[in-house]
């Protein structure tokens, strides 16, 4: 049953068909196998609608919502012009500005790319006008934006959370550590870039600009303390910040700012919608997939022949790095993780493992295979919006790649880099 079921989602997918086809087809197939026909298919559709019946699902098309409102406002270039005042002088300023702003805006966003379009689209001409090559920009753009899938509010944290039953907001506190370490390690790249480039820097701001920069930045600051300090202060659910978050987002970009107008809200309101629609049958379908290979004890048996089961903690927290980071660089990141997640719950159960710390793991990897050849979805996201080849795209990624690879190293050998804050705050 596992074979014709593996057989049937790749070829639907070489066939073109999109993702939720080949799921789909996979569990109806594995569910006529185990009960001999159709006639208890109603529990397979009670399986799908129960995966997108969880309440804390809610959190998903609000922050959607909220990111497509500032993407369409000013929020995000404030961001970016507070941070560029301080340190777009210095040597690799530019590209340490623009990967601490995928960062920021990654706090208000919680999409990758939602960040690559907001950061992306005023930072490149920048970038390329300072000296920096087209391969190295493009490059910078779509991994820092990975840092936008571990600070918190994360999408991917959120599906993860539900299919697990890990704590939502354990996972945004415990996700902050690590997206400031990559943040650290990027832009200790892009300064040894310019300085071996000899990349020029830009003028200095003065002390009354940054000032300036930093007022029109502070209403746009209050996202990350909505959602961090709000959850961390045992104010908000993940869930309630995320409302808090779109109410918030429509006072800054309709009455503060005055950047959208009432005719937006049809384009805002589709967009989100559509976005959402796709998130949750993605949600469903993987929801009735796991259930079924859950029912027939596949995971079970793959991790047995595999021999995960015996390689203790760190063993399996790298075949899960491996797994996940391969298995994104060819499918959707949500999709990854409504999959494989439950073919790695015995494996974790029996080995021990925190599931925050797991989590935070599989965040990060389906994050690199977001921005790593040969289909990561950030790549065909910088191919539309900067128009440029799928090898201009792809040329620079391999020492970003290497630094979250590195990355994840770190967080399996000291897990406190993720642990420390989750328990300061929690424990």
């Amino acid at each position: 049953m596992t074979t014709i079921m593996v057989v049937t989602m790749i070829g639907l997918l070489l066939l073109g068909f999109p993702m939720m086809v080949p799921l789909i087809t996979a569990a109806v197939i594995g569910f006529y196998m185990m009960f001999n026909g159709m006639g208890q298919m109603d529990t397979l559709f009670q399986q799908i609608v129960a995966g997108i019946r969880p309440a804390s699902l809610i959190a998903v098309p609000m922050f959607i919502l909220a990111a497509d409102i500032m993407t369409r406002g000013q929020s995000a270039e404030r961001l970016i012009n507070m941070v560029m005042s301080f340190i777009g002088h210095v040597k690799g300023g530019l590209a340490v500005s623009t990967a601490a702003s995928c960062t920021l805006f990654g706090a208000v966003s919680g999409s990758t790319q939602a960040t690559v379009v907001a950061v992306g689209s005023p930072l490149r001409p920048k970038l390329l006008k300072a000296g920096y090559s087209d391969s190295f920009t493009l490059a910078l753009i779509i991994n820092a934006s990975d840092i936008a899938f571990l600070i918190p509010p994360s999408i991917g944290m959120i599906i993860y959370g539900v299919i697990s039953g890990t704590s939502i907001a354990e996972l945004f506190i415990a996700g902050i550590g690590p997206g400031l370490l990559i943040l650290l390690m990027f832009s200790t790249y892009c300064i040894l870039y310019a300085v071996i480039k000899n990349v020029p820097t830009e003028p200095k701001s003065t002390w009354r600009d940054r000032a300036v920069a930093v007022r029109q930045a502070l209403w746009p600051l209050g996202f990350p303390v909505i959602i961090v300090g709000g959850i961390y202060g045992g104010i908000f659910s993940p869930t309630e910040a995320a409302a808090a978050c779109v109410l918030y987002a429509v006072f800054l970009e309709f009455v503060v700012f005055r950047s959208l107008k009432l005719h937006h809200i049809y384009a805002i309101a589709k967009s989100t919608g559509l976005i959402t629609a796709v998130v949750f049958i993605l949600v469903g379908v993987g929801n009735g997939f796991s259930w079924i290979i859950s029912f027939a004890q596949i995971p079970q048996e793959l991790l047995a022949a595999a021999g995960i089961n015996e390689a203790g903690p760190t063993g399996v927290l790298i075949a899960i790095c491996i797994a996940f980071f391969v298995a994104c660089m060819f499918v959707d990141p949500i999709v990854v993780i409504l999959v494989l997640t439950p073919i790695f719950t015995p494996a974790i159960e029996a080995t021990g493992l925190d599931p925050v710390l797991v989590g935070i793991l599989i965040t990060l990897q389906v994050a690199i295979g977001s921005a790593t050849p040969p289909f990561g979805c950030d790549i065909f996201t910088a191919i539309a919006i900067f128009k440029r080849p799928y090898w201009d795209v792809i040329k620079g990624t391999p020492p970003f790649v290497f630094i979250l690879i590195l990355a994840a190293a770190l967080l399996i050998m000291f897990p406190q880099i993720a642990l420390f804050l989750r328990d300061l705050a929690f424990r």
